[in-house]
């Protein structure tokens, strides 16, 4: 009967601790989640800003280097034609806004790959998360205003103007119409980019 009660006893004690052992392993196993988590997510930050950089310059550089000469036959006549990036207010405003979010997205880079190599949080705040979402808004609206803008410009430059002696600009300046078509490309695709960057932002501020 001793060695019975004893047992029972000792069954009594040793089963509290079972469970915080229990509890403790689970909250260690839910904080290595949470951590690897946190850490897929900055890795996905960072390789969204450094792809978001590599589009907006492409955008940039290929829209500030687009110029060419030709002639154009306008009723028999042959006239000399010129055109620059710097001819078109849409396009100025897309390098413009090329450059702020190349800026942005390089500030935010460096920052993020810094604080990773000394395995501090990419994001230690809320009030830092809420900053980024902000400007990741405010460049992605504004890089498909620019890209809208330009595209307008170049589809009048490809179709013409109707009911005009006006051609087709882009027959005889196809490489520099080619090359604006491609830098709004970019400017779309570094539009979507900034967008899944908000998506992470939103991720990030619903799990931290």
């Amino acid at each position: 009967m001793m060695n019975g009660k004893k047992t029972l006893a000792e069954a009594a004690i040793q089963l509290p601790e079972t469970k915080v052992a229990a509890a403790a392993e689970e909250s260690v196993t839910n904080s290595g989640s949470l951590e690897s988590a946190r850490r897929k997510l900055e890795l996905i930050h960072i390789v969204l800003r450094l792809a978001c950089l590599s589009t907006a310059v492409a955008s940039l550089s290929l829209m500030a280097t687009a110029e060419e000469a030709s002639t154009v036959s306008i009723y028999g006549f042959s006239l000399p034609v010129y055109s620059k990036w710097s001819f078109a207010d849409s396009f100025v405003y897309l390098v413009g806004v090329s450059a702020a979010a190349a800026a942005h997205s390089v500030v935010q880079f460096l920052i993020s790959t810094s604080r990773l190599l000394h395995k501090s949080p990419v994001i230690p705040s809320r009030s830092h998360a809420w900053i980024i979402f902000a400007g990741d808004q405010a460049f992605a609206y504004a890089m498909m205003s620019a890209g809208s803008a330009a595209s307008g410009v170049t589809n009048l430059n490809r179709t013409g103007i109707k009911h005009s002696p006006l051609p087709n600009f882009c027959k005889p300046l196809h490489s520099f119409c080619d090359r604006v078509a491609v830098s709004i490309a970019f400017t779309f695709v570094s539009c979507g980019l900034l967008t899944a960057s908000i998506v992470v932002d939103v991720i990030w501020l619903s799990k931290c």
